[in-house]
């Protein structure tokens, strides 16, 4: 029941596509963003962050946008009928807080890969789950603070506006 006392009574769904209730079945997005992450962990929410700003700005033309935060099986009909993800996350790797990064997500299938939060978790529940790692990115930022709270960092809010920007040259 992740992320459900974040949404109102009418919103109850914890994965939202552009700021409405998600159907069940898969939806034959060609790209998908994903925002993962906790929001109740500070700068981890960072992914959830981005797709909720992305909905308010009424959306991306060509892409679906699901905040799933930490409910990734949720969203494994949207991620089958996804040709493309973009995934929004918290990634540590050492540089210094409020750091953009871009990962191709073929590469969090390797041990050595510096990934995201959940980046990883993604990519071997698509494995595990017989499924082919679809093209696509890890877009993150380096958090500065993980612990409770459910507001950025003021490095990693600053870096918000540069992580959008990434996202909608991923989609042009």
């Amino acid at each position: 029941m992740a992320n459900r006392s974040w949404y109102g009574p009418a919103q109850i769904s914890p994965v939202i596509r552009n700021g409405q209730h998600r159907k069940k079945e898969g939806t034959g997005v060609k790209t998908l963003v994903l925002g993962v992450g906790n929001l109740l962990m500070g700068d981890d929410g960072v992914g959830v962050h981005a797709a909720m700003a992305l909905c308010r700005e009424g959306g991306l033309a060509g892409a679906e946008i699901l905040e799933v935060g930490t409910a990734i099986l949720d969203a494994l009909p949207e991620l089958e009928a996804a040709d493309r993800i973009i995934v929004l996350d918290a990634v540590c790797a050492g540089e210094a807080p409020g750091t953009v990064y871009r990962i191709p997500l073929s590469s969090c299938a390797e041990n050595s890969c510096i990934a995201s939060v959940h980046g990883l978790g993604l990519v071997r529940i698509l494995t595990l789950h017989g499924k082919k790692i679809p093209d696509g990115v890890v877009l993150g930022v380096e958090p500065d603070h993980i612990g409770w709270s459910m507001s950025l960092s003021p490095r990693v809010e600053k870096a918000l506006p540069k992580l959008l920007e990434a996202v909608r040259e991923e989609i042009r």
